[in-house]
């Protein structure tokens, strides 16, 4: 990989650091990382080098050094040990990109209604697909959401928000001042308090605090579909700890592990965007906004192929489309027919190259123990 700030050309080295530092992570950083496909502009982006150059190219693979930024280093169980164990017993998903070619505020978008997008009015009408949506404070997201279709199916389902800080940016910067973050307070994190129908349909309540989860877990009173959102300081965002993260991951599953509930749930863990680090795999281009890089993720449950590594393409829509499948009948965020009109270019669940993850599973097999 070109350092054109250093004069040399980086391989992948095991970072042994606590704290990842990563790069600049909005859409344009994705074009730059990019370069129309060839995979070399991470680390010149993060340089704020405009074209990728090695000083030597035809030496960069024996080439040495990492300079000053991070972006090609990757951890072992040295460090993540916890990660590393749930991917080897449970099922490790090597192609699951990122919803969207953007930063968190799209992702976090992406997780609840499969849309990032700006809304000139109330009207869910209004609004067109971007990777700038409507930023808080003000922010308004008339667009339909899973939550509509859960409530319409009288499933019931949790957000669970960490009490805390953000420390995410809205512009391309790799850190900033940490904002403040909780259930009341909608964020690049916690979207939903803006979206009109969680409004609409009463349901701003159920967006509650991470500390709810835990005997909630331990009682086997868990909703039928939850999301769970970090705060700072167990967020992994620059700059905070990888163990301390690890820790907050692991006390969360150990919680559904150590519940009445352990048979019945599927835990999909995965990480919101790229964060400005390597990747050698062109995402598939979806409706002009995604596929972004590919973020780590591991299907916990009883039932995930037991230490599998599955290579199928999946995509923050795949969880959408699962809870669809599980528990509304397979009824889509769709337009034509969800009761509630908007004006997104597509339905994500139905991309042609979207895998299901149902086969990740496999239900013939004994069950698995927890960890």
């Amino acid at each position: 990989m070109p350092d054109p700030e250093a004069h040399i050309c980086v391989a992948p080295y095991h970072d042994t650091s606590d704290v990842n530092v990563g790069g600049p992570h909005g859409g344009t950083d994705f074009l730059n990382d990019l370069d129309n496909g060839k995979m070399d502009g991470f680390i010149s982006n993060f340089e704020g080098q405009a074209v990728p150059q090695c000083a030597n190219a035809s030496g960069c693979a024996s080439s040495s050094g990492h300079g000053d930024t991070d972006t090609m280093g990757y951890h072992t169980n040295a460090e993540i040990p916890n990660y590393w164990d749930y991917a080897a017993h449970y099922t490790l998903l090597d192609h699951m990109f990122e919803s969207n070619q953007g930063y968190s505020l799209p992702s976090h978008l992406g997780l609840v209604s499969l849309w990032s997008a700006r809304c000139s009015s109330s009207n869910p009408l209004s609004c067109k697909s971007s990777l700038l949506p409507n930023q808080p404070p003000g922010a308004e997201y008339p667009w339909t959401d899973l939550t509509y279709l859960l409530h319409s199916y009288n499933v019931n389902w949790r957000y669970f928000v960490g009490t805390g800080g953000n420390p995410d940016c809205d512009n391309d910067a790799v850190t900033c001042e940490a904002t403040s973050l909780s259930p009341a307070q909608p964020g690049l994190w916690n979207p939903l308090p803006d979206f009109t129908d969680v409004s609409a349909d009463g349901q701003l309540g159920n967006i509650v605090s991470t500390s709810q989860f835990y005997p909630a877990a331990l009682n086997g009173t868990l909703p039928a579909v939850s999301w769970v959102v970090p705060s700072t300081p167990v967020s992994e965002h620059p700059d905070s700890k990888i163990s301390e993260g690890q820790a907050y991951v692991t006390g969360l599953i150990n919680s559904v592990m150590e519940g009445p509930d352990w048979g019945s749930t599927a835990i999909f863990l995965l990480w919101d965007d790229w964060g400005g680090f390597y990747d050698n795999v062109v995402p598939p281009s979806v409706d002009g906004i995604g596929y972004g890089f590919r973020v780590p993720a591991i299907v916990i449950s009883p039932y995930a192929t037991a230490g599998a590594i599955d290579h199928s393409v999946f995509s923050f829509d795949a969880l959408a489309k699962f809870i669809e499948d599980d528990f509304l009948g397979g009824q889509r965020l769709d337009p034509a027919n969800d009761g509630r009109p908007d004006s997104r270019p597509d339905v994500r669940e139905n991309q042609p190259i979207l895998s299901d993850l149902t086969n990740a599973f496999n239900f013939s097999q004994a069950p698995l123990p927890p960890l």
